[in-house]
């Protein structure tokens, strides 16, 4: 069948689609896109995970428009293979550790319940709030600032710039979106790049500080390549947190069953309920990969130069591993969903989306047990990265 990415009744709910789409039980061909969707869990997994399969970054034209763009992401982790994947993967690690994120824990549920009052405060003046830009997503981009030590009068540039670069990871972008994620792109890197100074002068405890600083085997992150890593760290890591936790509270909200699980018990669920959040209704729906030699996935032949993209929402609602794939269950448990990725591109910051959006969850049904919907949400109208931009709640 032929999917057309942009359809506002496809973006609305493509799950209907997406299950037609997994029917041949291999990957198929999109003439439009000119590239094979595995739509399949199987199959998204193994293009994950496959050495043979990688993340080329092909530079965008003319160079003068998208210079600071390109190494923005020829510099990343991301869109990097081994071996400077593994050198920069290894060196990143070692200051974006466990540790270093787990000691976020009392910020973040500070700040939750600074949101969560703010919050509050609205919905006895008015009668609602906004689950999205009220709570979901500044929590993450403090959170972020917090951890690169941004100052807090400047924490209001990072959404606007991040979502300015994200959009051109959609099927389409305009011409408007174009030139805005260029600014973005040289905005945001010489931001960085003055923090990146001044740390270097008086290092401080925040993550730029030890990204500066860090090194192994007589091996230093570049400066293009530690502004890219925070960079990424924002794009990647706020986007999950925001669609994540607006895609699942909308799900759960038109499911009594689910808000009553949540209310009971939101701190003994909050775990459970985190995966299949990200499972039921994928934040990142679309992940491309480039075959660098011939390649079968799934019983088709990928060939060299050909792209294929592993359909994570479709690949988290296969039958053949989910039981009751299209019902939510918070409490759902194992959960193999491949929402962070898989293999070496295995999702950097998944620890640190894990623990905002298990304090978020948590924190919010602490609060308000009974939140339900005061108004239809509004749909970001983007699929690859798939979220809302707009949930009234109310109690």
């Amino acid at each position: 069948m032929t999917i057309e990415f942009r359809d506002p009744a496809f973006i609305a709910d493509p799950y209907p689609a997406l299950a037609e789409l997994r029917r041949p039980r291999k990957p198929v061909w999109h003439d439009g896109l000119g590239l094979w969707l595995a739509p399949c869990y199987a199959d998204a997994n193994a293009v994950l995970r496959h050495k043979s399969l990688g993340r080329v970054y092909k530079p965008r034209e003319p160079e003068s428009d998208w210079e600071t763009f390109n190494w923005l992401h020829a510099d990343s982790i991301l869109d990097s293979e081994p071996p400077k994947h593994t050198r920069l993967r290894g060196l990143v690690s070692k200051a974006f550790n466990r540790a270093r994120i787990e000691a976020l824990r009392p910020e973040i549920e500070r700040l939750a319940g600074v949101l969560l009052d703010s919050a509050g405060e609205k919905l006895a003046r008015d009668g609602a709030f906004d689950a999205i830009a009220d709570y979901a997503e500044p929590l993450p981009v403090m959170v972020i600032a917090a951890l690169l030590g941004i100052p807090r009068e400047d924490e209001h540039h990072l959404r606007p710039w991040s979502q300015a670069i994200v959009k051109m990871y959609e099927i389409g972008p305009t011409p408007e979106q174009v030139r805005a994620a260029q600014q973005a792109s040289r905005d945001f890197a010489a931001y960085v790049h003055h923090l990146m100074d001044e740390r270097k002068r008086n290092p401080g405890d925040d993550l730029i500080s030890e990204l500066a600083a860090v090194e192994e085997d007589g091996e230093k992150l570049t400066a293009r390549e530690l502004i890219a890593t925070c960079v990424l760290l924002l794009n990647a890591g706020h986007e999950a947190s925001v669609n994540g936790l607006g895609n699942g509270l909308v799900a759960a909200m038109r499911r009594p069953d689910q808000i009553q699980v949540l209310g009971a018990g939101p701190h003994k669920v909050a775990a459970t309920a985190v995966e299949e959040f990200l499972r039921f209704d994928a934040p990142l729906q679309f992940f491309e990969r480039t075959a660098t030699a011939d390649v079968e996935i799934g019983g088709i032949v990928v060939r060299t130069g050909q792209k294929i993209a592993a359909m994570l929402g479709a690949a988290n609602r296969d039958e053949q591993v989910f039981d009751h794939p299209d019902q939510m269950d918070v409490t759902r448990d194992p959960n193999p969903h491949i929402g962070f990725g898989a293999g070496i591109h295995f999702c950097l910051g998944a620890a640190l989306a894990r623990l905002e959006l298990s304090v978020s969850i948590a924190a919010l049904f602490q609060r308000f047990p009974n939140l339900q919907l005061a108004a239809e949400p509004v749909r970001r109208p983007t699929f690859v990265l798939r979220g809302y931009e707009r949930v009234l709640v109310s109690t």
